[in-house]
């Protein structure tokens, strides 16, 4: 992140710098480099309000988490996927609580639920960090959490689909398709570059010996076979998965989910956040949870999250905001244009693809323009595209910041390029399904 984080700001600088030379002052206009110093300003108070607008989101999701967990609803989840899970992540006991959090994550993620993903996925790396026998390094599994987290399979872009019905499509669930199918793909290319790379980044095999309250020896550390993990003694209550038949009908129902939202996406939309916040309370009734008190620790954990990564926010922002101030986007969008239109990539949407990983608002409001304006409209093939990109592709420099900050981890190996990978194989994903479905016409 340290030499990310530099050449993006240098590449702002030198850009606006430039053209400041260049710059024949007109009237009423900032000059460049006035653009770039209001750009940063901006940005890093953006930084802050986002942080402080997510406080709210995490307490409410976090305590709903606590309630969840007091109840064991963690342990059923990791229970019922721990034949999968543990093959992805053989580092991680089956019973651990990050287990849990992590499906939490990917099921919100899943249905479109964003502000939802995050604090699981804050939770999920509280945990994982547990088994870090190397802090303040990222660990073999917070890497492919995070490349999948970044790519993360969606059965229901309820965001974008909104968006869409706002702007007068005539279809806004269109794109459920295109969006399954892409983040398909990147999902897959995410959990391969990070078992690829993972081997050209290696940290000490140091690594201290798992017990119930401490930590497990990390995949590329110890090399310890996924088998081995696998069959490692844990907590007889709660560490044995439950029947393989199980599991294959629980993995049924989630497939058969996928009709479900392509024929009633936006239906279901607005029932999801009521019904989750439902569902968990009143699954703690049931397992006889002090549910108020629960809530309430919970969401304390989320407010004190939010505000410990405002100045990881205000780095990674301000450097995306000085790009974007500069020009240099705008040129770089110029001389790629020119080529990425005839692989089914618009100039028009190539701001798009170029923010998202960057930039979540800039993204959106990329997205938002061009499908509001009526010489393309949300049912053009570009006004597809830009949704299937919002709807498949993750803010992978916000998430990296959010998630890394919230424990203090600076050294993230090979995390970023697994998940910059998952990007680019879901961009292009996005443009073949779109093209096979849509035409560029």
């Amino acid at each position: 992140m340290n030499a990310i984080f530099l050449i993006i700001v240098l590449a702002a600088f030198l850009t606006a710098a430039w053209r400041q030379f260049r710059h024949e002052p007109v009237e009423g206009e900032p000059t460049p480099m006035e653009a770039l110093s209001s750009g940063m300003i901006e940005s890093a108070g953006g930084a802050v309000e986002l942080a402080i607008g997510l406080v709210g989101v995490m307490a409410l999701f976090l305590g709903l988490m606590k309630v969840a967990e007091a109840g064991g609803l963690l342990t059923i989840l990791a229970k019922l996927i721990r034949p999968l899970m543990v093959r992805l992540f053989p580092s991680v006991p089956g019973d651990h609580p990050a287990m849990g959090a992590m499906i939490l994550n990917f099921s919100a993620n899943a249905l479109g639920l964003g502000n939802a993903a995050t604090p699981f996925g804050i939770r999920a790396m509280q945990e994982l960090d547990k088994l870090n026998p190397h802090k303040g390094t990222a660990t073999n599994a917070m890497a492919l959490f995070l490349a999948i987290n970044t790519s993360s399979i969606t059965l229901l872009p309820t965001g974008v689909i909104a968006l869409r019905a706002a702007a007068g499509s005539v279809a806004p669930a269109a794109i459920l398709p295109t969006t399954l199918f892409a983040t398909l793909c990147a999902t897959a290319a995410a959990i391969t570059a990070a078992y690829t790379y993972q081997r050209f980044f290696p940290v000490s095999p140091m690594a201290p010996v798992y017990s119930a309250a401490d930590a497990t020896p990390e995949a590329g550390d110890s090399q310890a076979a996924p088998e081995q993990a696998e069959d490692d003694e844990l907590p007889k209550e709660s560490g044995q998965a439950y029947p393989l038949w199980v599991s294959l009908l629980a993995l049924t129902a989630v497939v058969g989910l996928i009709p479900l939202t392509i024929f009633y996406g936006t239906a279901i939309a607005p029932w999801i956040i009521p019904g989750l916040m439902v569902g968990f309370l009143l699954f703690g009734v049931a397992r006889r949870v002090r549910i108020y008190e629960q809530f309430v620790e919970g969401a304390k954990d989320g407010f004190q999250v939010a505000l410990r990564i405002i100045p990881y926010l205000v780095a990674i922002l301000v450097a995306v905001g000085m790009l974007r101030s500069s020009g240099a986007l705008e040129a770089m969008v110029g001389w790629l244009g020119q080529f990425t239109m005839q692989l089914g990539m618009p100039a028009e949407a190539l701001p798009m693809a170029l923010l998202r990983p960057l930039s979540g608002s800039g993204a959106y409001g990329v997205m938002a323009s061009i499908i509001n304006d009526p010489a393309v409209g949300p049912d053009s093939y570009t006004g597809l595209l830009v949704s299937t990109l919002q709807g498949s592709t993750e803010t992978t420099f916000y998430v990296l910041a959010v998630y890394f900050g919230a424990i203090q981890v600076r050294r993230v190996r090979h995390t970023l390029l697994a998940a910059l990978t998952a990007d680019l194989v879901g961009i292009a994903a996005a443009v073949f399904i779109c093209v096979r479905l849509f035409g560029t016409g």
